[in-house]
């Protein structure tokens, strides 16, 4: 039986939970819970600072390239332009067409909501 912070998850079919406590329960729940995985996929094992320090490595790798096409040889062959680092929950860069808004990341409307704790 889930049980979270001494409270049943029945207790709200039972009464003994309102709707708004379950709600905050909920949205409280650990970025590792099944219920963030479910809902974020891949990206609820990424907060903010691995976010930041993708980006971080991937100015560093774009300072890199540019650092090292200036001062290669003019009849050198180009230099191929780094990949970035794949963040959860985006498709790989060799097919940008993908590369749009998940469902997901919306989160619920109204009404789902509204269903939901009706």
């Amino acid at each position: 039986m889930l049980r979270y912070y001494g409270t049943d998850l029945l207790d709200w079919h039972r009464g003994r939970l309102s709707s708004r406590r379950l709600a905050v329960l909920v949205q409280h729940l650990p970025r590792d819970s099944a219920v963030a995985r479910e809902l974020h996929g891949e990206s609820a094992d990424w907060s903010v600072t691995e976010y930041l320090l993708a980006h971080v490595a991937d100015q560093l790798a774009e300072a890199n390239w540019m650092f090292a096409t200036v001062n290669r040889d003019e009849d050198a062959d180009p230099l191929e332009f780094p990949s970035p680092i794949p963040r959860p929950g985006e498709p790989p860069e060799d097919n940008p067409e993908a590369r749009s808004t998940p469902d997901i990341a919306r989160g619920p409307s109204v009404h789902e909501l509204s269903t939901f704790f009706a």
